[in-house]
């Protein structure tokens, strides 16, 4: 959890304003969206987590 909001702060936090704590959360829930449907990770073999996910299920 300590690396996720790590990168949630840098890739979507730092240097923006938001116009109240509404839009915040939005912003929150598009990126946790996008972090566990679109962003490629390394350490899961260039998967997505759902990607990973989903074959470690199949796999069993």
């Amino acid at each position: 959890m300590k690396t996720f909001f790590s990168l949630l702060k840098t890739e979507m936090y730092h240097g923006k304003h938001f116009k109240d704590a509404d839009v915040l959360i939005e912003q929150i829930k598009e990126y946790i969206e996008y972090y566990n449907t679109k962003r490629i990770k390394v350490k899961l073999k260039g998967l997505t987590p759902i990607e990973y996910r989903n074959q470690a299920l199949q796999a069993a």
